[in-house]
């Protein structure tokens, strides 16, 4: 499965209403059998967001941040998923097909990556069951 940033943001934000399903659903993720995408795009979303400080009411300091990213990153679990030769005829399709924008291109290209490595996206937002052929998992299991 590939992880959308907002599940790392919960997993780390304890005032986060999300933060008890998104933490469980992280480490049953990265003590699972199943290899956890972690993507650039969603861990420079965390480190961007959760160190922000006009966007997070607690942010972190850059190396905190980061220092969460490497533990994610040494999980026996965990992957970097690439695109590959076929993304951009997946992503131009995701893209055009629906006239995405804005905060949408980049779920787009989760979904691509999703798409072209045969597994899932796991986020708490619902676009993602916007995209045709991609597997959506909400990590509250609606």
């Amino acid at each position: 499965m590939i992880v959308d940033a907002n599940v790392l943001l919960y997993a780390v934000d304890e005032g986060s209403h999300f933060h008890g399903a998104a933490r469980t659903w992280l480490d049953e993720a990265m003590n699972g059998v199943e290899r956890v995408g972690l993507p650039w795009a969603s861990l420079m979303a965390f480190q961007r967001i959760i160190t922000h400080p006009r966007v997070t009411a607690s942010p972190l300091p850059a190396a905190d941040a980061w220092g969460y990213i490497e533990d994610w990153l040494d999980a026996d679990q965990a992957w970097v998923p690439t695109p590959g030769p076929r993304h951009r005829d997946i992503l131009g399709r995701l893209l055009t097909e629906q006239d995405l924008r804005g905060n949408l291109v980049t779920d787009a290209h989760l979904a691509a990556l999703a798409i072209e490595h045969g597994t899932s996206v796991c986020s708490f937002d619902s676009d993602f069951a916007r995209f045709d052929g991609l597997r959506w998992i909400h990590p509250n299991g609606h």
